[in-house]
């Protein structure tokens, strides 16, 4: 019973002076953090002033001046401009890819060029550090000169703390983890049917899940991480419709702003990845979104 005690003790103090060195870091992780945010997004700011001036260079405007950048949120930006102008996608993608693909603050981004009078998309493509997953549509189309703005958004990293929520956020984690050393050990549950399933079948394909492939009759189909998220949301639920806003919910919750067409492509791609099939289809249900359709014989 005693060494029971002394035990239980020992442990609490341990407990204690782990949440106590842990809350000292959280304190001084949050001064840091937001220094460091601070110098991030003004050289952020300087990046994207720089681009705007390489695109009117581009477009044969020396003269004209790119309006201050102005900050819509923690990670989007607007690019504006004097006067109008024409731009060339390749080169628009060229400056910006040369200005923001190897900055460590910039990661993945989405571009839109937006028209002035009624902020509909122009033009806009996705970059991301696995350049299977970009998404570039229009190529070589010279865009008519008119009055444009540049919407640039980043894709956030880590986990998005804002500044004044930042301490209480580490003081939840700490109980949190007080919690979890301080209660007594359960066996951990069963993985979810998601988790515990690595292939599924689909009509006579083998959907490998984790290595991101189709395999028919031995033969290797590979697919995107983003066309292997979509084929999942499908696979789950053959023959239901699912809804469009569901579907860029689970696949681009993270990533923000979606261009225009982003989801109808990638449904076009795995379409032809799965042609080796008649009877598996994707099909499109108005108004309501789409289908896996797998017909049986």
């Amino acid at each position: 019973m005693f060494n029971s005690r002394n035990l239980l003790s020992g442990k609490r103090k341990y407990v204690f002076g782990l949440l106590v060195l842990s809350l000292i870091c959280v304190i001084f992780a949050a001064f840091s953090t937001e220094e460091s945010d601070d110098f991030n997004i003004a050289r952020r700011e300087v990046l994207l002033r720089r681009i705007g001036h390489e695109i009117l260079l581009q477009s044969g405007d020396s003269i004209s001046r790119v309006l201050p950048v102005k900050k819509i949120t923690e990670n989007e930006y607007l690019i504006r401009f004097e006067n109008d102008f024409t731009f060339q996608p390749d080169s628009l993608m060229n400056t910006t890819s040369r200005f923001l693909d190897k900055a460590p603050f910039a990661g993945n981004y989405i571009v839109n060029v937006l028209n002035c009078s009624n902020s509909s998309v122009a033009y806009g493509y996705a970059i991301s550090k696995n350049k299977k997953d970009n998404i570039v549509a229009c190529k070589g189309r010279k865009q008519l000169k008119a009055c444009y703005i540049i919407n640039i958004k980043f894709k956030p990293k880590g986990i998005n703390i804002v500044k004044n929520g930042y301490l209480l956020g580490g003081l939840s984690f700490l109980g949190f983890l007080g919690f979890i050393l301080l209660k007594p050990f359960k066996p951990k549950k069963s993985l979810s049917h998601n988790e515990s399933n690595n292939s599924i079948t689909i009509g006579s394909a083998l959907f490998d899940t984790i290595n991101k492939k189709l395999i028919v009759d031995g033969n290797a189909i590979e697919l995107t991480g983003t066309e292997t998220r979509l084929l999942l949301i499908f696979a789950l639920s053959p023959n239901e419709i699912i809804e469009k806003s569901r579907i860029q919910k689970e696949i681009w919750e993270d990533e923000g702003v979606i261009v225009g067409r982003s989801l109808d492509m990638f449904i076009s791609k795995l379409r032809k990845k799965l042609e080796f099939d008649p009877n598996i289809k994707i099909v499109v249900v108005r108004g309501k979104g789409y289908k896996l359709e797998i017909s049986t014989l």
